[in-house]
């Protein structure tokens, strides 16, 4: 089973993916670092949900 963090930090990763490129196609760094930012931001949710799910599976 899926929970909300891992679902909105895979959206959070891909939003940060799609801002990462823009400021790539753009020159603009400050977009590609906030894009790069949100990607890792993402990551953390997604991992903290898995750690949930992991957790809720054991009990």
């Amino acid at each position: 089973m899926v929970n909300k963090n891992q679902v909105e930090g895979i959206a959070r990763q891909a939003k940060g993916a799609v801002k990462e490129a823009a400021g790539k196609v753009t020159g603009s760094t400050k977009t590609e670092l906030k894009g790069k930012a949100e990607k890792v931001g993402g990551k953390l949710q997604k991992n903290v949900g898995d750690v949930q799910e992991k957790v809720r599976k054991a009990h």
